[in-house]
């Protein structure tokens, strides 16, 4: 490999192509579906490319047509994809996922069992070009794909912090993928140990602390290091505070129609890691991730309500 341009943000995770139905309903009942790319590391990884950041992306695609999509999709957001790997061995995952028209989560199900995302390993780390990034974002997902994924993760994570680069972590629990609830929330919360900021939605943060107060949850992160846990309340907006002791809420950005809640949290990630790289303060950053989580529930998809710079405005 070249030596690798400057990037902003690097990731690690999975990505599947994605088939919504296109009638609501029972998902044996669907005759039509459109494809898409699905992936909440690769979510992140795009809706950051459209606002302008240099963003790579690592992971293993099968040598297949759902490979070839991931790749041409990833060409086509700009994000970098030089540390993608073709592994011939194994699949890229897929999955369907429910149409809904009331704003409930939908139906989704998965197909990615022995994935070639899920052979990730601490042999993709190319140290070059995970140096050339000044931030890591990771996600509870790539983390239970694999026990191998998992120590790439951790890998990752401990080199890039020794290099003094900010780290993110959305748990973004995947339960089904971890064999049991109690190693799950032993590994993620050894994760976020790693990370400046923390992520959790409020179900996700009693599940991982226990805690069901959003403060109570912040201090148990607080008090192994981290520098800001930022809670997502839904519709109440965010709860945050800081390491030196600085807390509040900021507002949600109500929409009038909700579409698809899938992507919420990661629109979320997107505005505040770009506003915090950018050295907006955290409720200016919680506020930008408010916005773009508002816009990528009023769209079918994951990925197609995250906006430009243009588009995402003043905020």
């Amino acid at each position: 490999m070249t030596q690798p341009s400057q990037l902003d943000v690097v990731t690690i995770g999975e990505a599947m192509a994605m088939f919504i139905a296109q009638q609501t309903g029972d998902l044996a009942a669907a005759e039509r579906f459109i494809k898409r790319i699905a992936g909440a590391e690769l979510n992140v990884a795009i809706g950051l490319a459209r606002l302008g950041l240099q963003v790579g992306w690592v992971s293993r695609v099968g040598d297949d047509s759902f490979g070839r999509f991931t790749l041409q999709q990833l060409a086509k957001e700009s994000v970098d994809h030089r540390c993608v790997t073709t592994d011939a061995r194994y699949r890229t995952g897929f999955q369907l996922k429910a149409r809904v028209d009331d704003g409930s989560d939908p139906e989704v199900e998965y197909f990615r069992k022995g994935s070639a995302a899920s052979h990730l390993s601490p042999d993709d780390f190319n140290p070059d070009y995970f140096g050339s990034a000044r931030h890591l974002h990771l996600s509870g997902v790539a983390a239970a794909l694999s026990d191998s994924s998992l120590a790439l993760l951790h890998y990752a994570a401990q080199t890039m912090r020794a290099q003094g680069k900010s780290i993110s972590f959305d748990p973004n629990l995947r339960p089904v993928l971890w064999r049991s609830e109690a190693e799950m929330r032993q590994q993620l919360n050894a994760l976020a140990e790693y990370a400046d900021w923390v992520l959790p939605g409020e179900k996700e943060g009693y599940i991982l602390t226990g805690y069901r107060q959003p403060e109570a949850i912040a201090d148990f992160y607080l008090d192994k290091g981290v520098k800001a846990v930022v809670i997502k309340t839904g519709c109440d907006g965010a709860w945050y505070k800081t390491a030196q002791g600085e807390k509040g809420v900021v507002a949600p950005v109500l929409v009038d129609n909700v579409v698809d809640t899938v992507g919420a949290g990661d629109g979320f990630a997107v505005g505040l890691i770009s506003a915090l790289l950018e050295d907006k303060t955290l409720p200016q950053a919680i506020l930008r991730g408010n916005k773009i989580g508002s816009l990528a529930i009023q769209v079918a998809g994951d990925s197609e309500g995250l906006p430009t710079r243009a588009a995402l405005g003043d905020y």
